[in-house]
């Protein structure tokens, strides 16, 4: 409650302020509560100066009022003071919500940020080599072209180079560019998009490592964190070494290695400074800089790096004049789907899983392989050139024309991977493809990917007739018809009416594939170390087409003979002078013909019916032998295929692959030794380390050497005097077989010499027959013939070895006998010691007497547990549709081997 004024003092008038108040400035008006309450001074006291601060407080009601100027001041000061005051507070405020809006933001950004341990660890894609065995590539496996070098092993010229073409303060910053930053936010804003990034090396490793590529504000706050947190955890030269490992240099290449070996065919650490200063100048714009896209734009930004190179202090003028002056000079491309060992790289593939699991996905891994570059190649060229002979045979290269009687074609809507026939209904020359009909659906041919029967380029129009019949194959799954929507009609009245039926939209045309010609396959197997040095699965060389020598099992026909006799060697009932029957007629429950590769009549001399590949020569030895024997002994050598044990066993009824076959001829001629064929050596991981491969079973004896060389020496007859006289033009010893199957659905040649067992096989993926006059001798011995020539090339021509515990006696070539005294006709013939006759011929008016068939023969004693019991009735040879299930092998006594 205010004082009453005093006495004597004019009191104030109604409705008036007094004059005092009426001259306080607004600041002392809004005072604080109580101030202006004070009790006043007393009169006594000494005047104020009027540069004296002013007080809160009433002025004395006995004093004279404050000058005007100095009243003005006062105000003045006071609203001064009292709005330095606001805004501070205001100030302190939005710090501190700036400071608690930043925690948030961090927060916020944090919460979902990837660990930045995941550097430390870090593997990129890599690129998996297959190598051959000199080192030469024969493919190689990504999902991101990229080899990892470390960083020591990046030449500084690379190293400066990118520094001066992304980020020279890299040394100097701890992550961040900050000017740079601002500037690129001013052009940001200035344009409202995102434009420029102002990133670091360290930014761009983040970018591409741990982040997206988007071009965010999110994800740059994101990477504006994990920097600094980069920074503190990984050295600089370890940042370097991730960005250089990881960019893209375009055309599929990652990291600097890549980079180098595809545009100047070398290591990265061979590279000049003007080629490490084109290789990070293409990574500004890989589609716009690189020198196979845009060479002059490509050097001009070259040039752009070693002028920064100069302008930093990274080179000095000399250097950078003589880079300038360097001309380019690119590798030359060698990117082809064609390969040399596609089926060795899909091999590689399957064994590296097995080995080290889902990490063979991120790749890094060097495979080195058994095959020799040069039989790799003189394989392929041998196939393509045995199936080019064939087709030139049979007419199926262009032009086709229509046949007076050609073959029906296929009824009904194809579906699946099989093979029809289609009618040719047009061509289109403009877009290169042939119109085919193959029952309900229409397709197209194109001759591009049709050069194995198209080789002189004819157009589509003068490569077929129409109404040719050819045999095509399905690319792609067959479309399914489009029904039209049904279209309302009015009739004679103006009564709109629905259609009965939508009608049917003919589907789109289908992608076909000619398949004019047969497949072939060829295995080829080093003797002594069983290595494999070649690997052929088809007529193209492209990666994911099928291995017919691994994958494609087929009826081996009479090349399995050399089976039915090693065993009877082995098991000593047979010798090569053992007389068999060939007469058809003598079998009992079986009806074998000798149609595969000669005629037999009479009874011959195991050497002369092998020779001549005697079918019923092979099934009456069977019949001695047993056939579960043979199974398991084929078996023991290498064939793993299931094989049944019937007579036709004998005949090769049961299915097995070109390269069991192959392993199990390398058996015969190592001397009787199986040892599990081997493909893949070593693999060598990311970090340099051989990862170890799984064990290799241990080799085992099949057959005694003295009973392998007298196979062998079987063998060599077909090639002296039999179905392969063809390959005595290697000039040198040759052992092998030919077999054909029914219909000739399947044509081989499996044979060695004292260096290389080789496998081939000719037919039709479906099966289909070859065709008249197509046996083993035409339509695959000469892709051995040739293929041998070339592995042989330079090696001297060498003989079978003859182990001991080999005997050679003359003996009479009608009955197998010893010769007689001073006999004219005596040839002389291998044994094993202990098999060779002790009977001496008779006289030939004695031979005249018993001539027939004889029934008991000198030195054939059935085998243990079976003897000569005639089979249960089986199917005719080659029809595997029919082969009865394998039977069981003896269970008192198991094969001697």
């Amino acid at each position: 409650m205010s004082e009453p004024p005093r006495r004597g003092s004019e009191p104030p008038r109604p409705g008036s302020e007094p004059a005092w108040r009426a001259s306080e400035p607004p600041a002392r008006r809004s005072g604080p509560p109580g101030r202006g309450s004070e009790p006043p001074q007393r009169s006594s006291a000494a005047p104020r100066p009027a540069s004296a601060p002013h007080l809160d407080g009433p002025p004395h009601l006995d004093g004279p009022p404050p000058p005007p100027d100095a009243a003005a001041a006062q105000d003045r000061n006071a609203r001064i003071a009292t709005w330095a005051k606001r805004i501070g507070i205001a100030l302190a405020a939005l710090l501190a919500l700036a400071a608690t809006a930043v925690v948030l933001f961090v927060r916020h950004y944090e919460a979902d940020l990837p660990s930045t341990r995941e550097l430390k660890d870090y593997r990129p894609p890599q690129v998996t080599r297959i190598l051959a065995r000199d080192g030469t590539r024969l493919g190689e496996v990504f999902t991101e072209r990229r080899t990892v070098v470390r960083i020591g092993e990046i030449p500084n010229q690379v190293k400066l180079a990118a520094l001066a073409a992304e980020d020279a303060g890299f040394y100097e910053h701890a992550g961040l560019n900050y000017l740079g930053m601002l500037r690129a936010l001013a052009v940001n804003l200035r344009s409202t998009q995102t434009r420029q990034g102002a990133s670091t090396i360290t930014q761009q490793v983040i970018k591409n490592v741990l982040l997206t590529p988007d071009r965010t504000y999110g994800r740059k706050a994101r990477e504006i964190i994990l920097a600094r947190r980069i920074e503190q955890e990984l050295t600089k030269d370890e940042i370097l070494e991730l960005y250089l490992n990881k960019i893209y240099f375009g055309h599929g290449r990652y990291g600097v290695e890549e980079a180098s070996r595809y545009y100047f065919g070398k290591s990265v650490r061979d590279v000049t400074l003007a080629e490490a200063a084109l290789l990070l100048a293409v990574v500004k714009g890989p589609s716009v800089y690189s020198p196979r896209v845009n060479l002059e734009r490509a050097v001009g930004r070259r040039d752009f790096v070693l002028d920064q190179m100069l302008r930093k202090g990274f080179a000095d003028e000399l250097l950078v004049e003589q880079a300038k002056r360097e001309p380019v000079v690119l590798a030359i491309e060698t990117e082809s789907l064609a390969e040399l060992a596609p089926e060795v790289v899909s091999e590689a593939q399957r064994v590296l899983r097995q080995v080290v699991g889902p990490a063979a996905q991120q790749g890094g891994y060097t495979i080195t392989t058994t095959i020799d570059p040069a039989m790799q190649a003189a394989a392929r060229a041998a196939v393509r050139k045995n199936l080019d002979a064939y087709a030139k045979r049979h007419k199926l290269f262009g032009p086709l024309a229509r046949a007076k009687k050609e073959p029906a074609p296929f009824e009904g809507t194809p579906s699946g991977h099989k093979v029809f026939r289609g009618v040719v209904t047009g061509a289109d020359d403009a877009r290169g493809t042939l119109s085919v009909r193959v029952g309900t659906l229409e397709g197209t041919v194109s001759l591009r990917g049709a050069q194995r029967y198209n080789p002189s380029g004819l157009a589509p129009s003068k490569f077929a007739e129409v109404n040719k019949v050819v045999r095509v194959s399905l690319i792609g799954p067959a479309p399914e018809p489009v029904a039209a929507a049904a279209e309302d009609e009015d009739d004679a009245d103006g009564d709109t009416k629905r259609a009965a039926a939508p009608a049917v939209k003919p589907a789109a045309p289908v992608p076909l594939r000619l398949e004019l010609g047969p497949e072939g396959a060829l295995v080829a197997i080093d003797v002594r170390t069983r290595e494999i040095v070649a690997l052929v699965g088809g007529y193209e060389a492209v990666r994911g087409g099928l291995d017919r020598a691994t994958f494609a099992r087929r009826q081996p026909g009479s090349t399995f003979k050399a089976f039915v006799y090693g065993y009877g060697i082995h098991a000593r009932t047979l010798t090569p002078a053992t007389i068999l029957e060939t007469n058809p007629s003598t079998v009992s429950g079986y009806n074998p013909q000798n149609h595969d590769e000669s005629e037999g009549k009479s009874p011959a001399r195991l050497r002369e019916a092998l020779a001549h590949s005697v079918n019923v020569a092979a099934v009456s030895a069977l019949s001695r032998v047993g056939a579960s024997n043979v199974a398991a002994f084929a078996g023991a050598l290498g064939i793993r295929s299931k094989l049944g044990a019937d007579l036709s066993l004998a005949l090769g009824a049961y299915e097995v692959t070109p390269r069991e076959m192959a392993a199990a001829y390398a058996s015969i001629a190592a001397g009787g030794v199986y040892e599990q064929p081997v493909l893949i050596t070593k693999i060598v991981g990311p970090g340099g380390v051989e990862i170890p491969l799984p064990p290799r079973p241990p080799a085992h004896r099949v057959m005694e050497e003295a009973e392998a060389y007298v196979l062998t020496s079987l063998l060599t007859s077909v090639v002296q005097g039999g179905t392969a006289k063809q390959a005595r033009s290697l000039g040198r010893p040759i052992a092998g077989k030919t077999g054909t199957t029914n219909d000739a659905k399947d044509a081989w040649f499996v044979g060695f010499s004292t260096d290389i067992a080789c496998a081939v096989w000719t037919g039709y993926d479906d099966a289909a027959p070859l065709g008249k006059g197509e046996a083993g001798a035409t339509s695959a011995l000469p892709a051995f013939v040739d293929f041998m020539k070339q592995a042989h090339a330079k090696r001297p021509a060498a003989d079978f070895p003859v182990p001991s515990g080999v005997v050679r006696v003359k003996i009479d070539p009608k009955t197998g006998l010893l010769a007689r005294e001073a006999q004219e006709d005596a040839i002389e013939e291998v044994f094993v010691a202990g098999t060779e006759p002790a009977e001496e011929a008779p006289a030939p008016e004695v031979e005249a007497a018993d001539a027939g068939a004889p029934e008991d023969l000198e030195g054939v004693v059935p085998a243990p547990g079976e003897g000569p019991q005639p089979a249960p009735a089986a199917p005719a040879p080659g029809e595997s549709e029919h082969a009865p299930e394998p039977g069981p092998l003896p269970a008192n006594d198991p094969p001697p081997f």
